[in-house]
C-alpha cells in the first residue's frame, strides 16, 4: 500500500471512530435522561439533538484540523522554497500525526525539483555571461589573456593565439609563463609586479613598453606593449586581464636602427683614433710654449673628441647588449683609483663648461669586483649626463662611501634642470628622452639604458633622485670582491665572467 493510500484508510478510520464515539456519547446521555429525570420524551429529544448539534461542530473542527495538517505542512514546504515569499521555516514533519510519510516523500520532490531549477537557473546565468565574455573577447581585434590565482590561463581569445603562434585548446589551462616567454627592458617585470600587487592591493593596473616575446617554433619574433589589470579574489576566479599592443615594426625598426648606426659608428673608431692623436701631439707642443687661446680651442677640441669616443662606444656597447655579445671579467680593482682615474680624464670636458667636479671618496673602501672599462663607461656617462643638464651651475658632486649592507655606493649630484616625477620610470629605457628638453640638449637615449645593464651586471643596483629645477642624483653600487669572488667560487666561475643583457626575463625559469 503506497503513502497516500495509507492516508486516505487512516483518515476514513478516524472519522469513523468519531461518528460511533458521538453516537454512542448520544445514545448514553439519552439513557441518562431518561433514567434520571422525570423529563418528557420530547424534552429529552430536544437536549440529545442540542448535544448533536454541538458535538458535530466540535467534532468535525477536530476532524478537519486533523486531516488538513500534511496539506498544512506540504503548503508552507512550497512557500518556503518559493522566491520572494516570507515564511523562514516549513513546518517540522516529525511532529505530524497523518500523512508523515507522504508529506516527507513530497517535500524530498519539492527540494529536488528546486534544486534543479536553481541549478538551471545558475547555468543559464553562466551561459549567458560565457556567451557574452566570449563573443566580446574573441571579438576584440587585439590579443587578450584572463588568468587565475596562479597565473593559469582561463581563457585566451583567437587574436591571442594566432599572435604567438599556438593553438587556443593549448593555451587553456596552463602556466601564463610556460606560454608567453616574455622579456623586458628593466627589472620591472610582469612577474615581479604581481608578486608586489598580490601582496598589497585588491586592485592594480600596471603598463609596459618594448615587451619582447621569444620566438616559438619559427614563429616570428613579437615586440609589444602590455596592459594588465589586476582583481584579488572575485568569484568568477578572473584574478588578472592582460591585453597586447602590438608595436613589433615601430620597436624592430628601432633595433635595426641601432644595429646600422653602430656598423656605421664601428667606421668612426680609426679616424677617431687618429684624431685624438694628434690632439694629444698638439696638447703637448702647446703646453710648454703656446698661445693661451690655441690651448683653449685644444681644450675644446679635445673634449669634443672625449664626447664623440664616449658616444661611439655607447653605441657599439649598446648593440653588444642587445645581441648578447657583451662580456665583462671581473677583476679586483680599487675603486678610488679607479673612479679618481675616470674623474680625472672628464675634468677637461667639464672645465670648458665652466663646471667643476667635487669628489668625495671616503677611505679604507674594500675592494671591488669590476670590469675596468666598462665601469669606467658608467661613470663617463652619468658625469656627461650631469654636464648636459647642469644648467650652467658651476659645481657637480661626486661621492662614494660603503653603505650598512657592505655595498660600495657612488653618487653623482648635478644642481640643474632636475627631472620631471611622470619621466622618473622611463630613465633607462632605451631611445628615451624628455620631449620638453630633447631640442635644446643632445643625445641618444642610450646612456642610462646601457649604464644599468652594465652595473646589473656587476650584480649591483642604478637608482636615481631628482626633483624638477632642483637638480638629480643618480647613483650606483658595486659589490665587494671577496662577496663576488665567494659566490663565484661555490658556482665554479673562477674567472667572473658576467655577460651585460638588455632583456630582463619575466620569470625564474627563463631568467639566465
Amino acid at each position: 500500500m503506497d503513502h497516500y493510500n495509507q492516508v486516505n484508510s487512516k483518515a476514513r478510520t478516524y472519522l469513523l471512530a468519531l461518528i460511533v464515539m458521538e453516537n454512542l456519547a448520544l445514545i448514553a446521555a439519552w439513557v441518562m435522561l431518561e433514567h434520571y429525570t422525570m423529563l418528557p420524551l420530547a424534552a429529552i429529544g430536544g437536549i440529545v439533538l442540542a448535544l448533536g448539534v454541538v458535538s458535530s461542530v466540535l467534532l468535525s473542527g477536530i476532524a478537519v484540523n486533523y486531516m488538513m495538517a500534511p496539506l498544512k505542512a506540504l503548503r508552507q514546504l512550497i512557500l518556503h522554497v518559493s522566491p520572494g515569499q516570507a515564511i523562514s521555516a516549513s513546518t517540522d514533519i516529525s511532529k505530524l500525526k497523518l500523512g508523515r510519510e507522504l508529506v516527507a516523500n513530497l517535500a524530498g520532490q519539492v527540494y529536488q525539483l528546486t534544486d534543479i531549477a536553481d541549478r538551471l537557473a545558475v547555468t543559464a546565468r553562466q551561459e549567458s555571461i560565457d556567451l557574452k565574455r566570449n563573443f566580446i573577447a574573441n571579438n576584440i581585434p587585439l590579443p587578450f589573456l584572463v588568468l587565475d590565482s596562479n597565473e593559469t590561463i582561463q581563457f585566451a581569445n583567437q587574436a591571442m593565439a594566432e599572435y604567438i603562434g599556438m593553438p587556443m585548446a593549448e593555451l587553456v589551462g596552463k602556466n601564463v609563463y610556460m606560454v608567453m616567454d616574455m622579456s623586458f627592458p628593466s627589472a620591472d617585470t610582469l612577474d615581479k609586479w604581481l608578486k608586489e600587487v598580490k601582496q598589497n592591493s585588491a586592485t592594480a593596473a600596471g603598463s609596459w613598453e618594448r615587451v619582447r616575446l621569444g620566438v616559438r617554433d619559427n614563429h616570428p619574433m613579437r615586440l609589444f606593449d602590455l596592459a594588465t589589470y589586476y582583481n584579488k579574489g572575485n568569484a568568477q576566479q578572473i584574478e588578472t586581464m592582460m591585453v597586447l599592443f602590438d608595436h613589433t615594426k615601430q620597436y624592430s625598426q628601432d633595433e635595426q636602427a641601432v644595429s646600422f648606426i653602430a656598423l656605421s659608428v664601428h667606421e668612426l673608431r680609426t679616424p677617431l683614433t687618429l684624431l685624438r692623436g694628434y690632439i694629444e701631439v698638439f696638447e703637448e707642443e702647446l703646453s710648454t710654449n703656446g698661445d693661451p687661446e690655441l690651448i683653449d680651442f685644444m681644450d675644446k677640441m679635445s673634449a669634443t673628441a672625449q664626447q664623440l669616443t664616449a658616444f661611439v662606444n655607447n653605441i657599439l656597447n649598446v648593440a653588444r647588449v642587445d645581441d648578447d655579445q657583451m662580456q665583462l671579467k671581473l677583476q679586483e680593482e680599487d675603486w678610488g683609483v679607479v673612479l679618481e682615474a675616470a674623474l680625472s680624464n672628464l675634468d677637461l670636458r667639464a672645465k670648458v663648461r665652466g663646471i667643476t667636479l667635487e669628489r668625495t671618496i671616503a677611505p679604507n673602501l674594500p675592494k671591488i669586483g669590476a670590469d675596468r672599462l666598462s665601469i669606467t663607461e658608467v661613470v663617463n656617462n652619468l658625469i656627461d649626463n650631469a654636464i648636459k643638464y647642469s644648467n650652467d651651475t658651476p659645481t657637480i658632486k661626486i661621492e662614494t662611501h660603503l653603505t650598512q649592507e657592505g655595498l660600495v655606493e657612488t653618487t653623482v649630484q648635478d644642481f640643474g634642470l632636475g627631472i620631471s616625477s611622470s619621466i622618473m620610470p622611463n630613465l633607462f629605457t632605451k631611445f628615451y628622452r624628455d620631449h620638453r628638453n630633447r631640442a635644446q640638449i643632445g643625445g641618444t637615449g642610450l646612456g642610462l639604458y646601457l649604464s644599468k645593464a652594465i652595473v646589473t651586471a656587476h650584480g649591483g643596483n642604478m637608482w636615481v633622485r631628482s626633483r624638477e629645477g632642483a637638480g638629480s642624483t643618480f647613483g650606483f653600487t658595486l659589490q665587494p670582491y671577496d662577496t663576488l669572488a665567494k659566490a663565484a667560487k661555490a658556482q665554479g666561475d673562477d674567472e667572473m665572467i658576467r655577460g651585460a643583457h638588455g632583456w630582463i626575463k619575466n620569470h625564474s625559469l627563463y631568467r639566465r
